[in-house]
């Protein structure tokens, strides 16, 4: 059952694939800003994917998050989504990111409940 509250902890390591200057989104060799958020989005659907029926999964509908702190390659990640509003088929989350216990970022995200099978019919 989806309920308010229902959180999950995502982890990764920067690695030099990870960092801004790998992906495009920027030059520097520290986690890009596009990883920090994707973090987010794992986060957020591994808090509810225990709850839903089979054959049923979220996917990403909108994401909005700051990102005020740099992490250098090795540096562990963790990203926390937490299930704050469940409205049909839209579930709404609070997503922090943190390394060593400082925010590195937050915002919010969106996910729609779908069926995997039409989901992927429809594409």
């Amino acid at each position: 059952m989806l309920t308010e509250g229902l959180s999950h902890t995502s982890t990764i390591t920067v690695s030099p694939d990870k960092t801004a200057a790998a992906v495009g989104s920027g030059d520097m060799l520290v986690l890009a800003t596009p990883m920090m958020m994707a973090l987010m989005e794992n986060a957020a659907m591994l808090a509810t994917a225990g709850e839903l029926p089979e054959g049923m999964t979220t996917v990403g509908g909108h994401i909005e998050s700051s990102h005020i702190k740099p992490s250098k390659i090795g540096a562990e990640v963790k990203a926390t989504a937490t299930l704050t509003k469940v409205e049909g088929k839209k579930l709404y989350f609070d997503i922090v990111a943190t390394m060593n216990d400082a925010v590195i970022g937050q915002g919010t995200h969106l996910r729609f409940i779908v069926n995997k099978e039409k989901f992927m019919n429809n594409l």
